[in-house]
C-alpha cells in the first residue's frame, strides 16, 4: 500500500470553502474515476493564527495506481483550478510512502 501525501495552506477566511470543495467535489471526483487500486482519501487540518494547513493523504495499492491518477510525473501535485484559487501556498511536490503498518 502506498500513501500519497501533500500539503496546502489557505488563509483562515478560505479554509471552510476549501474543506467543502475537497469533501463535496474533489474527493468524490477522484473516487468516481474508479482508478484500480485506489483506496480512498483522508484530510487533516491544522488551524494556525494566520493560516490553515491541509494535508491530503490518498491511498493506492501500488505506484501504478498513482501513475494513473497523477500521470507520468508522479511527484507533481494534482491541483483542481477551483482549489488552486483558494490556496495561499502549497507544496510543489507530493511525496509517496510505503504504508508499513495499518489497522
Amino acid at each position: 500500500m502506498m500513501a500519497r501525501i501533500w500539503h496546502g495552506w489557505t488563509k483562515p477566511q478560505d479554509a471552510k470553502t476549501y474543506e467543502e470543495l475537497l469533501r463535496n467535489e474533489i474527493f468524490p471526483d477522484i473516487a468516481q474515476r474508479k482508478i484500480r487500486g485506489y483506496h480512498g482519501a483522508e484530510l487533516f487540518i491544522r488551524e494556525d493564527e494566520d493560516e490553515v494547513e491541509f494535508i491530503t493523504l490518498l491511498r493506492f495499492e501500488s505506484m501504478e495506481g498513482v501513475k494513473v491518477f497523477a500521470g507520468e510525473n508522479q511527484s507533481k501535485p494534482v491541483i483542481y483550478p477551483k482549489a488552486e484559487a483558494l490556496l495561499a501556498r502549497m507544496d510543489e511536490h507530493t511525496r509517496h510512502y510505503r504504508v508499513a503498518i495499518s489497522p
